[in-house]
């Protein structure tokens, strides 16, 4: 069975954005629009991913959004996530995790950054993949994009379903013309999270950001 993918995805960071600041934008993003949030955090305590992601799953739930895990499968399980996100280092583990987490109900992506990397994901049975990194990203300064006509190549031939990822906002994001995106900075960098969400959610549906 085929799984689709969160239309508009909100990657975490905490070592850019973080304090009261950072769940008020989330509240406004979710208030407009905003399908899953995927919380990635390599660097935070057990405790502390724990925390933040059950308040997370606090505001996703009330606004039927879904709560995204990255990596850690048993903070996944203990704020009933909606799903496991995975690098694509890790991609090979795939039906380990599926096996552990034994529940059909949660997905489980991974990051993707080459055609190859997303024929191993569909191998293994992932979900989705999100790849990376579509334009130049401020999150890996430096790190060469596939491009719009890259990307696409890749992403139209891939067995699994695709999440644009990597510098994606309003101006860019019709350019692209992907159903699925995620973001970081173009909504928590925001002066208005509700406002980018809405112009984004529009550049899904509309191919256009007014």
């Amino acid at each position: 069975m085929i799984i689709e993918p969160p239309v508009l995805t909100l990657i975490t960071d905490s070592s850019r954005y973080s304090g009261e600041l950072f769940f008020s934008q989330i509240e406004q993003a979710l208030s407009n629009g905003l399908d899953a949030v995927l919380v990635r955090e390599k660097s935070l305590t057990s405790a502390k991913l724990l925390a933040l992601a059950s308040r997370l799953r606090e505001m996703t739930r009330l606004h039927q959004a879904q709560l995204i895990i990255h990596s850690q499968a048993d903070i996944a399980e203990a704020v009933d996530a909606d799903g496991v996100h995975l690098s694509s280092a890790d991609l090979g583990t795939v039906p380990l995790i599926r096996s552990w987490l034994n529940n059909p109900d949660r997905t489980i992506s991974v990051s993707c950054h080459q055609a190859q990397e997303l024929d191993l994901a569909a191998q293994a049975g992932a979900d989705y993949a999100m790849l990376s990194p579509a334009f130049p990203t401020a999150s890996h300064p430096g790190a060469p994009c596939l491009g719009v006509e890259t990307f696409r190549r890749i992403a139209s031939q891939a067995k699994l379903p695709v999440v644009a990822l990597g510098g994606i906002h309003c101006a860019n994001c019709s350019t692209l013309n992907w159903p699925n995106i995620a973001v970081i900075s173009a909504i928590l960098a925001s002066h208005d999270a509700g406002a980018a969400t809405r112009a984004l959610k529009q550049c899904m549906i509309n191919g256009r950001c007014d």
